[in-house]
């Protein structure tokens, strides 16, 4: 029998003097150069960089960030000797479904704001009552509100018992559940270990074991997927690499520049979103800083940046076992893992698959409307 938790109510109360510092820090940076005409050739871009900074420290307002956040129910508990944030925004329409909506790496809850609205409350949104849902926005343990990890072994499997457990104490017997990137594997594994509980998958994110012996030859499609992702592969892999092995050593500088924290995530958001060349049309400057300022305030860069390690060390960093919940997959055209259908379900029991017209890695805060639509018409059956 589980433990009855102890949840308390919660509010983002950031101190001024935090964010005093802040603002000092970015007046202070120590600029690196860049060589004339490199782009985003070799990582963050000098000339947006320095843009992006001047306005978080001049005019970037947290406290309407905060506002935002603080205009849904959070609450904090302890699962497993780690503190857990969550939202909890319960729908008033009574048969409202329960779902969990996970985020992964660089995101955190700021990146489904836009989305609480539509989901919970769908007649005020112009949808159907019958689409409604509670739902849960949980913190990774080591990211944002739920604070840094304090013991080693917080791998997915891990949290995904932890949020199983916080479902359970919720009074949610059973489920849906969305993932994006780290989400992606952890609702995939509570599925796994739950498959009761589990009403159904929303992914974006796939992790795949690529074609099996008895698939014969690739398709077409398949070969030119194969081809984007060995291009990924070679160049854009050594985050991962780096947060899988040393994430401490990275954790120093980021921790202490809040310019070279917003490099490290920048530079990923303007490769994994779909924008067209013009980054700030798929993510604006407050979308942007909303989600830095998060890892900033919290000072959880270096731990959220061990999820690689620890997966890696407990040899989770890659495939696991086929899981045989019902999945809908929403295909974005600039997603990082992209694959094809029948690949997919040697690791997916693989009900709904829809190529979307745009979007990227973070669609809920990209393509806030498609996101709605496809999560309403995945669970419509559930």
């Amino acid at each position: 029998m589980l433990e009855q938790l102890q949840i308390e109510q919660f509010q983002v109360a950031v101190p001024d003097d935090v964010l005093a510092d802040l603002r000092r820090r970015l007046a202070q940076t120590r600029w690196p150069d860049q060589v004339p005409g490199a782009g985003w050739d070799y990582g963050a871009n000098l000339e947006y960089l320095q843009a992006l900074c001047r306005y978080w420290e001049t005019e970037y307002d947290w406290r309407a960030t905060e506002e935002a956040l603080n205009a849904w129910p959070q609450f904090v508990t302890t699962i497993d000797e780690q503190r857990i944030h969550f939202l909890h925004a319960r729908s008033p329409e009574p048969n409202a479904r329960p779902l969990i909506l996970t985020h992964g790496w660089p995101s955190s809850v700021v990146e489904f704001l836009n989305v609480l609205g539509p989901l919970t409350d769908p007649v005020a949104h112009g949808g159907r009552a019958a689409d409604a849902f509670h739902i849960v926005v949980p913190s990774l343990p080591g990211y944002g509100w739920s604070g840094p990890t304090t013991t080693s072994g917080w791998h997915t499997g891990r949290i995904a018992a932890a949020f199983l457990d916080l479902m359970h104490q919720l009074g949610y017997s059973r489920f849906a559940a969305h993932g994006g990137d780290w989400g992606s594997v952890i609702c995939g594994e509570m599925g796994r270990q739950s498959p009761d509980r589990v009403l159904g998958l929303h992914l974006t994110f796939l992790v795949t074991a690529g074609l099996q012996p008895a698939d014969g030859a690739p398709t077409d499609e398949e070969l030119t997927l194969m081809a984007a992702q060995e291009r990924y592969n070679a160049t854009e892999q050594g985050y991962v690499a780096l947060q899988a092995t040393k994430p401490q050593s990275l954790a120093f500088g980021l921790n202490d520049s809040p310019a070279g924290l917003a490099a490290w995530i920048v530079e990923k958001l303007q490769t994994w979103t779909d924008h067209g060349g013009d980054l700030e049309s798929a993510l604006n400057k407050d979308q942007i800083l909303g989600n830095i300022t998060t890892y900033w305030v919290t000072g959880t860069v270096g731990s959220a940046a061990r999820l690689y390690y620890e997966e890696a060390h407990a040899g989770r960093l890659g495939p696991a076992e086929r899981v045989g919940v019902p999945t809908s997959v929403a295909v974005y055209p600039k997603e990082l893992n992209r694959t094809s259908r029948r690949i997919a379900e040697h690791q997916y029991n693989i009900e709904r698959w829809t190529n979307m017209p745009r979007g990227g890695h973070f669609p809920a805060a990209e393509q806030p409307d498609l996101f709605v639509a496809h999560i309403r018409e995945s669970f419509r059956a559930t």
